[in-house]
């Protein structure tokens, strides 16, 4: 009997868990729906969206797909170490063992949407968009969207099972509020983030391309750029949701000083226009997620920053969704389809290190530049002493979190001291 399959949200995750289900024995149907429109037929949103870095976590998971690694790469740039530079003009640079790929988030939702609609059979997946979740009925196992383009008009859509791969403020996340013993903790992280796309990286200061460029202010105030494929420069400022600098900015001239003053090598890149698209932008906060368990019976599975939300400041929010589903395809070939057996299954294997990601998200990078400092000496000490005595001294914990496949519980327990350390800290500074 063919099983119906509906996956609430379009990001990277719901794509190449299609890709995985329709290649299976099993003769699945396939039902994605996502509340933005089409990012195919929206020139701005190409472009108006956030870097992602993917590494061997997120990789080593679409390479099971013949096809897109090659077709993901086409579209990215090879990140080979990151650049760490001060407000005075001296840099100092962190080489990696494994580059990073990077790329515009909906240039990735494109190229998984591309070759998904290019492989599969038409009477076996259809995608839907401008179709927002609003509830779902547990009992009768259907879920109502809102049609954004149609007044709000509703339709009801039957499943055999539901993913929720809706993002941290996920619906189908919150329909578990209604079954027993379901709990979940949301937070915000302390920090709101801006996006910045500056149009063209050419000038006599210019970043080199191959490198993670990364400024901090002394109040916390963070800003990463990375090169993309047509030369621009995307990336975020993250700054304090309170006493920050950003917010006081009221004109594009304050933009440009403030980037001039700070971060002088971009202020030297950003343009007026630019500064001022800046300048209108409103800050964007993040939630972080922890739930207790991913699943509900047979018919309901949270992947993504549905299960486990985590704070961008490691990069590894795309990844361990990834992650996720190259685990779940590893299940169903374990429990041979067993639905029941599988999602129940995910969350005795992934709970852990859901919990762990959101931790070290939270405590991996500290906000004072005293621990900062700290922060760079020891990871100077565990790359040296771990090249020596790699049995009794594990791998930088940036190394292992970006360049390994190591589970996120394992590297908080291997880095347990520093993350006390650094949750210490910002306990002390509320």
């Amino acid at each position: 009997m063919v099983k119906k399959i509906v996956i609430v949200g379009a990001g990277p995750s719901s794509l190449l868990l299609a890709h995985y289900l329709l290649r299976r024995p099993e003769q699945y149907q396939i039902e994605i729906y996502e509340y933005r429109s089409d990012p195919r037929q929206s020139e701005l949103s190409k472009r108006r969206t956030f870097p992602l870095s993917l590494g061997e976590r997120g990789m080593s998971s679409l390479r099971q797909i013949a096809g897109l690694e090659e077709a993901i790469q086409a579209i990215s740039v090879e990140m080979t170490g990151s650049m760490f530079h001060a407000k005075n003009g001296k840099s100092r640079t962190r080489q990696r063992k494994k580059p990073l790929i990077t790329l515009d988030r909906n240039e990735l939702v494109i190229v998984l949407l591309e070759k998904l609609v290019e492989f599969s059979e038409n009477h076996r997946l259809k995608v839907y968009f401008n179709h927002r979740c609003t509830r779902v009925n547990l009992e009768e196992k259907t879920v109502i969207f809102a049609l954004e383009s149609k007044d709000n008009q509703e339709v009801t859509v039957n499943y055999d099972v539901l993913v929720g791969a809706d993002g941290a403020r996920s619906m189908v996340r919150t329909s578990l509020l209604n079954t027993p013993m379901f709990e979940y903790q949301q937070k915000y992280v302390a920090n709101d983030y801006k996006s910045i796309f500056i149009s063209t990286a050419h000038s006599d200061e210019a970043l080199d391309p191959q490198k993670i460029h990364v400024w901090q202010l002394q109040d916390g105030t963070t800003l990463l750029l990375l090169h993309q494929k047509d030369g621009s420069l995307n990336g975020v400022v993250h700054f304090p949701r309170h006493n920050n600098q950003i917010i006081g900015l009221s004109s594009p001239e304050q933009v440009l000083n403030f980037f001039a003053e700070n971060f002088p090598k971009v202020g030297q890149l950003i343009s007026k226009e630019e500064a001022a698209e800046f300048l209108n932008r409103p800050p964007s906060s993040v939630l972080t997620v922890r739930c207790n368990r991913y699943y509900d019976r047979d018919s309901i599975l949270l992947i993504g920053d549905a299960a486990h939300a985590v704070s961008p400041s490691i990069g590894q929010g795309c990844n361990a969704a990834l992650e996720d589903v190259a685990i779940l395809n590893h299940l169903l070939d374990e429990y041979d389809e067993n639905w029941a057996k599988v999602l129940e299954e995910f969350t005795h294997r992934r709970i852990a290190d859901g919990h762990a990601l959101v931790e070290l998200g939270d405590y991996t990078l500290p906000f004072s530049i005293r621990l900062y400092v700290e922060f760079i000496l020891r990871n100077i000490f565990h790359k040296t002493l771990h090249r020596y005595f790699p049995k009794y001294v594990p791998a930088s914990i940036f190394e292992q979190i970006s360049e390994t496949t190591i589970p996120f519980s394992q590297i908080l327990a291997s880095h347990r001291n520093w993350i006390e350390k650094v949750k210490r800290s910002v306990a002390a500074s509320h």
